[in-house]
């Protein structure tokens, strides 16, 4: 049965990160306290296109009434006890179609939106919180439009949603990503070897820039700025003959290029159903460049490499700190909206400072990371210039 004062639906898209599970705990707390029933989407956008809204019909893979028991259980752990797809109901493939719709939508490609509409009406759900990067949050933003109460949450492992400094799961990537290069240094080092490793970052280089700043890498690369491969490999040179140990690190966003690159380097050409290709190989691809080039700046012998991607070492797992407490904060924050009756709006951080932006602020201007202050170009490494005045993570939505 409905809260007194109604029924929130929450669900997570895109991949998993740490810190998902926590805003699901703090949002069904809040929630329940302040006499809402809460409802459990599966598998993001897809729970909510499989719904039959039919009373005959058998719901409860979709579907989930959550209660204290049930988030706590879950609200220590990482990924996301709802699960996730990338499903897109504004561009359904037919094959994802579910059985009762197929005589209704039959393209290649399907906006199924009014069955979603459909599904949440008779669901009862009178506030929606998806939790997601850009585009769970864009088709979010498209529901919005159509009139649903709608209140977002930012995740992302790369940081780079729109309006927020700061989205879920992207402290535990840099923790992760600052303890594997330093725990793969033991190998470089015993091998005299360049150790590339290979982070996330589609179109921003926060994952990359943020260690290197901490000491975790002696160079990085990033999707802001074209590189050349043979400059990287001088460099590497360079720093691996100042290193006791012999050996440099250097960090590579996935969605680096190389200047005589055509475009980023993709695992696979299938394109998901917001239109991205899966991306990975570049670190492998700069690696099997330095070790060709390494000769040139090594007075003709070769350094060998050790390639790594971190990839979903960095994604699994617990939370740290960071990303259990700011999960909880947003999930209150969510709660303040609904309660002050406001909707259409993300929950942010902007300069150190909990608030909320409008929705449309995803589908704006994609954030990057501003390379004229915060990298050095000529140098392949980030910028250590005074940092007073600065945020917590140093770059935020408009620096």
């Amino acid at each position: 049965m409905p809260g007194s004062k109604g029924t929130i639906g929450i669900l997570t898209g895109g991949g998993d990160v740490p810190g998902l599970n926590p805003a699901i705990r703090a949002i069904t707390h809040r929630a329940l306290r302040e006499g809402y029933r809460v409802l459990g989407i599966s598998r993001g956008w897809a729970g909510l296109v499989d719904v039959v809204p039919d009373v005959a019909a058998d719901n409860s893979p979709q579907v989930h009434v959550l209660t204290e028991e049930i988030v706590n259980r879950a609200g220590r752990t990482g990924g996301t006890f709802l699960h996730t797809s990338r499903t897109r109901p504004s561009h359904l493939p037919r094959a994802l179609v579910p059985d009762h719709l197929r005589d209704q939508y039959q393209e290649e490609r399907n906006d199924v939106t009014p069955e979603v509409l459909r599904n949440l009406e008779y669901l009862g759900i009178d506030f929606l919180i998806p939790i997601g990067g850009d585009d769970t949050l864009s088709y979010a933003h498209r529901l919005h439009q159509e009139g649903v109460r709608t209140v977002a949450i930012p995740k992302t492992m790369d940081n780079d949603v729109p309006g927020t400094d700061y989205c879920i799961g992207f402290s535990t990537c840099v923790t992760r990503t600052i303890e594997l290069a330093h725990s793969l240094r033991t190998t470089a080092g015993s091998h005299e070897r360049f150790l590339v490793i290979e982070v996330f970052g589609r179109y921003a280089g926060y994952t990359a820039l943020l260690p290197t700043m901490a000491g975790a890498a002696d160079r990085c690369v990033i999707p802001e700025h074209p590189f050349e491969i043979d400059r990287l490999c001088e460099f590497l040179v360079y720093d691996r003959s100042r290193n006791p140990s012999r050996y440099a690190v250097c960090l590579v966003s996935e969605g680096s290029t190389m200047k005589d690159q055509a475009a980023m380097v993709f695992e696979k050409e299938e394109v998901d159903q917001y239109g991205h290709k899966k991306l990975g190989g570049v670190g492998d691809r700069v690696g099997t460049r330095l070790k060709e080039l390494s000769p040139k700046h090594n007075r003709g012998k070769r350094v060998n490499v050790v390639n790594q991607r971190l990839g979903y070492l960095v994604r699994c797992g617990e939370p740290d700190a960071l990303d259990a407490i700011v999960p909880m904060a947003f999930g209150n924050l969510a709660l303040d909206l609904i309660l002050g009756g406001e909707s259409g709006r993300l929950a942010s951080v902007r300069d150190g400072v909990y608030c909320s932006v409008p929705i449309d602020s995803v589908v704006g201007a994609r954030k990057h990371v501003d390379v004229e202050r915060f990298y050095n170009v000529e140098r392949l490494r980030p910028n250590y210039g005074s940092l007073a005045g600065h945020p917590l993570f140093i770059m935020t939505s408009d620096l």
